[in-house]
């Protein structure tokens, strides 16, 4: 009798709350470190980067993987450089830049490839951003309480939900909107105002949004509460900006969107400039928040579309029609399909401003609404998709196959819900011809994709 095969061996795993000493050796997308405990047991090591031998605490331990946070950086990677500020909106700072885009060049390959199991495609060098630093046109900031009582203004610190590390000077955002968040800290301090506890949802100043015009240079500022009483004529004479509203919910978790919104000086919009557009935005709707690299992004779409100036063109998830609006003079028509009903009301009206009579926009649910755009305008033959972080759910991704256009041009601001949702298209038909990675966001881990597919 042959004797029975042995076993390999199950890598051991380490307990929540144990402290492991480990090299991290790659990145995952995310941002999250990625290193092998003994056994080859795999960990992803929040605050480290390749290269670094660091101390990590487990906090959370599955069959095949454990995910800690760093305790102590040992000796860091040959990649890391001194941070520019102390900034969790910023966590790629100690990489150099050079790194940054090599890694995420990399997370693009690796997600298409290992998750989408696709090839033959090309993958165009990544696209550097024109500015590493002060780069966003919009930023939305928590309050919360120091340790002495003082009210603080900032972002959630790394791995907590509610503790908020207080900014001076946010170097994502330009010095005037930094001014701006200032100025309402200030006016808020002085009137005693106190910030909402995220355990015990009591206290009242929950988030303050801040939007710019890059081009106009006009401000949009939003402070959003619960509700109770604000002195809004003195809040209006404290700060300087173009709009200012106020937002109160009664929602327990936190978030920006929804509640009551009413305009307390000012206009509820600002105006921006992208390419050969003039665009209004609402302080809700949504819109690249880097408005240089956009001007790129929109430039790689007009390629990708490939317009002759016949074409029926869709643009799915079309916010205020700012890609729609790009193809247009390009196309024969160009419709827009967009859920909130305010974004598509700036749409048309910045179809207006821009004289542009061969765009349309619907407000609808692309999983409901897309197949009724068929039927009354007929099969595109480009379409154009902008899909949330999530991707396309499998439904929407039978209805573009329903739909049939002959060239698609998928936006993606997630290379792991492009790769499957890619695939599929692929498995319909569609080839994957090329995909060019954009850095809309350094300093971050996000990466931005524009992928061409054809029948």
């Amino acid at each position: 009798m042959a004797a029975p095969m042995s076993q390999p061996p199950v890598a051991a795993r380490p307990a929540v709350g144990e402290e492991l000493t480990l090299r991290v050796e790659s990145l995952a997308f995310g941002g999250a470190g990625v290193a092998r405990a003994p056994g080859g047991y795999v960990v992803f090591v929040e605050g480290g980067f390749p290269g670094d031998l660091v101390r990590a605490r487990v906090h959370q331990r599955k069959r095949s993987y454990a995910q800690a946070r760093v305790s102590a950086l040992l000796e860091p990677g040959l990649d890391q450089v001194a941070p520019l500020a102390d900034h969790p909106g910023a966590p790629w700072q100690v990489l150099r830049y050079e790194r940054q885009l090599e890694i995420k060049q990399e997370q693009v390959d690796d997600a298409l490839r290992r998750i989408g199991k696709l090839d033959g495609f090309t993958l165009e060098p990544i696209i550097a951003a024109q500015q590493q630093w002060r780069y966003r046109n919009k930023l939305e900031y928590s309050f919360g309480t120091a340790e002495d009582g003082t009210l603080q203004c900032g972002f959630h610190a790394p791995g907590s939900w509610e503790r908020i590390q207080h900014i001076e000077d946010c170097l994502l955002a330009s010095e005037p909107a930094n001014q701006a968040r200032r100025e309402v800290l200030e006016f808020c301090r002085a009137q005693g105002l106190a910030a909402f506890d995220r355990r015990t949802h009591e206290g009242f100043l929950r988030n303050l949004v801040v939007r710019e015009g890059r081009r106009s240079g006009q401000l949009l500022v939003r402070l959003v509460s619960s509700r109770g009483e604000l002195d809004v004529d003195a809040l209006a004479g404290a700060v300087s900006c173009h709009g200012l509203l106020w937002t109160h919910t009664d929602a327990r978790a936190e978030t920006t969107v929804g509640g009551r919104t009413e305009l307390l000086a000012g206009v509820p919009t600002i105006d921006e400039r992208i390419g050969e557009l003039e665009l209004r935005i609402s302080s809700e709707a949504f819109f690249q928040t880097n408005t240089e690299m956009a001007e790129v992004l929109y430039r790689l779409i007009v390629d990708a579309a490939q317009l002759r100036g016949w074409e029926r063109v869709y643009d799915l998830y079309s916010g205020i029609g700012s890609i729609a609006l790009t193809l247009a003079p390009r196309a024969g028509t160009v419709h827009g399909l967009e859920l909130i009903e305010e974004a598509v009301a700036d749409a048309i009206e910045n179809a207006d401003r821009n004289e542009i009579t061969n765009a349309s926009f619907y407000a609808g649910d692309v999983r409901l609404a897309l197949g009724e755009l068929v039927n009354r305008a007929g099969r595109p033959d480009v379409l154009v998709v902008d899909p949330p972080r999530a991707g396309l759910s499998q439904k929407i991704v039978r209805r573009v196959i329903e739909a049939a256009p002959k060239r698609i041009v998928y936006v993606s601001c997630n290379p792991t819900t492009l790769a499957p949702n890619a695939a599929q298209l692929v498995a319909a038909g569609w080839r994957l011809e090329r995909v060019t990675p954009v850095d809309m966001f350094p300093q971050t881990p996000h990466i931005e994709c524009v992928a061409v597919l054809t029948r």
